[in-house]
């Protein structure tokens, strides 16, 4: 793990302020006036001036540095800009190549996993699509979690499998679903999880949910388990509002049917049709939420 911060510290600054320390030294200051105007002490200004700091090449390489070093200098020298705007105008220049620029570039490399994120991101903002997908991920693996520890689960899996599934925030395809990569299977007795959750990897359940979020479902999360009538009463004994479906229908219209008159419904389910298994889909707020309705039928 590298946090962007430190690519600042150890590869902006120190580019940065060596090519600063040269231009305010070319426009006639001595060391001690660079140090004044840097806050940083002579003998850092020294060591920046003779080449003794690593330089970054990626950065020496971007214009827009050059230019910005520049337009630093040539105000500070003659007291257009105060040491202040100077430190403004850096920081605002430092959000713009983290945001896409060369330190995101940078950090893709130092961390390549952020690679997988092919849109560009602001690694600092909190609606970033890298931090809801990374929660949506982490949402689905608390949600395997509680599957794992409810003693039983593996008698509700129905014979073509469960998944759990959970939908990035206005997500609307199914590539904007996290979910187990094949299904999760009763092996002996045993619920088995097959991997760690993935976009894109689920199509029926994930099917089922985005249509019920097009109907006007506030569910973001889904679970199919096995059709029981005792199930499905054990489920409204709960609290939870149930509604039918038409399995042999279109999956979306039967979903929004269902849900046109019931759209708080937070359980779907069919009693089957010609080869068609019956099942039950658990809807909620998240991959935790309906996980933890599995213990309200065992």
């Amino acid at each position: 793990m590298r946090f962007i911060e430190e690519l600042v510290v150890d590869d902006f600054l120190p580019t940065f302020r060596s090519l600063l320390a040269d231009a305010l030294r070319e426009r006639g200051l001595t060391q001690s006036e660079v140090a004044e105007l840097l806050g940083i002490s002579q003998s850092a200004v020294s060591k920046y001036v003779h080449g003794d700091v690593e330089r970054n090449p990626a950065l020496l390489d971007h214009r827009g540095l050059t230019d910005l070093v520049d337009r630093l200098a040539d105000g500070l020298v003659s007291g257009e800009m105060t040491p202040v705007q100077a430190l403004v105008e850096t920081e605002v220049f430092i959000r713009e190549l983290e945001q896409g620029g060369v330190l995101a570039t940078l950090h893709e490399e130092a961390v390549p996993e952020l690679a997988e994120y092919d849109t560009g991101f602001a690694v600092h903002d909190p609606n970033s699509e890298l931090r809801a997908a990374e929660r949506t991920l982490s949402s689905v693996r608390r949600g395997l979690s509680v599957l794992e520890n409810t003693s039983g689960f593996a008698s509700l899996i129905p014979a073509v499998g469960s998944n759990l599934v959970e939908v990035l925030p206005g997500g609307d395809s199914i590539d904007d679903v996290a979910a187990v990569p094949g299904r999760i299977l009763d092996v002996k007795g045993r619920a088995t999880i097959p991997g760690d959750p993935e976009f894109g990897v689920s199509e029926h359940v994930a099917t089922l949910v985005l249509a019920a979020r097009a109907a006007d479902s506030g569910a973001r999360a889904a679970l199919n388990v096995r059709y029981d009538p005792d199930i499905v009463a054990a489920l409204e004994a709960a609290g939870h509002e149930t509604v039918e479906f038409d399995a042999e229908a279109d999956l979306e219209a039967a979903v929004a049917a269902a849900l046109a008159d019931h759209p708080d419904t937070d359980v779907l389910y069919q009693t089957g049709g010609m080869g068609i298994e019956p099942v039950v889909y658990l809807l909620g707020a998240d991959a935790p939420t309906v996980a933890a309705w599995t213990r309200d039928v065992l």
